[in-house]
């Protein structure tokens, strides 16, 4: 008979206590999935933007979002190759690595390495096509950022806008 009152006891406790409202969060869609933001940049290197380009969202970036940059490597049967930054390439005069950072308000695309970037041909400094998702830091945990068709399928992200 204790046992029955205990286990009435702690049933009722159950399902009548409630704690404290947490904070927001963020709305979602069917599923809980939370949207991802996503554009397409083109962009030229050079001595006079000191080899890096800033380029500001448009939308709102969260501190706990994720930023992933990924470029056009090549092109294989007419299928773009999308390569996660860094990339390294390795020429007899050093390395180049495409690169980024980024922040709440913008993300940067930068060359980096040991070769004077005045040496690279146009082919690796002009008209570079890079993608840019931001992802929720609820959409990250099990998610291979590196590989960018997992994290386009994932996300449900269907186009990227040019910017």
């Amino acid at each position: 008979m204790k046992k029955v009152i205990s286990i009435l006891v702690l049933s009722f406790l159950f399902f009548t206590c409630e704690g404290p409202q947490g904070p927001p969060g963020r709305d979602g869609f069917d599923g809980g999935l939370i949207v991802s933001s996503a554009f397409e940049i083109e962009i030229d290197f050079n001595a006079a933007n000191n080899y890096e380009y800033f380029e500001s969202y448009g939308f709102t970036v969260y501190p706990s979002d994720v930023v992933m940059v990924y470029i056009s490597w090549e092109t294989d049967n007419g299928q773009d190759i999308w390569r996660a930054l860094p990339q390294t390439t390795f020429f007899n005069e050093g390395a180049l690595i495409y690169n980024f950072d980024f922040t709440q308000d913008n993300v940067r695309f930068f060359l980096d390495g040991d070769i004077d970037f005045s040496l690279l041909g146009s082919e690796w400094t002009q008209n570079q096509v890079f993608r840019v998702v931001v992802i929720p830091a609820e959409n990250v945990d099990g998610l291979d950022l590196n590989n960018y068709n997992q994290v386009i399928e994932t996300l449900n992200i269907q186009a990227f806008k040019s910017e």
